[in-house]
């Protein structure tokens, strides 16, 4: 497993997320404050991927409202093409 991190800015959030949701091997996402805790943690299987999506997308709505700038951290699957 390899990690990355993005910093984005709040409005940006929720894009964000999707667009690395749909290139697909992600395991783990973690969302962290400016101040690194941690805000919402959802592990990511291939066959929940779509039903969790929707109130995890209410829930970073949620959070893209109100922190300024965040840290997106996702865990990768080794030997996956992103």
């Amino acid at each position: 497993m390899r990690w990355e991190e993005f910093q984005v800015k709040g409005e940006q959030l929720l894009a964000k997320v999707k667009e690395l949701v749909h290139q697909g091997n992600i395991r783990r996402l973690v969302i962290a404050n400016e101040d690194g805790k941690t805000l919402v943690e959802v592990p990511l299987t291939v066959g929940v991927v779509g039903a969790v999506l929707v109130p995890v997308a209410v829930a970073i709505g949620a959070i893209a409202a109100i922190v300024t700038d965040c840290t997106i951290r996702v865990e990768r699957s080794d030997g996956s093409g992103a």
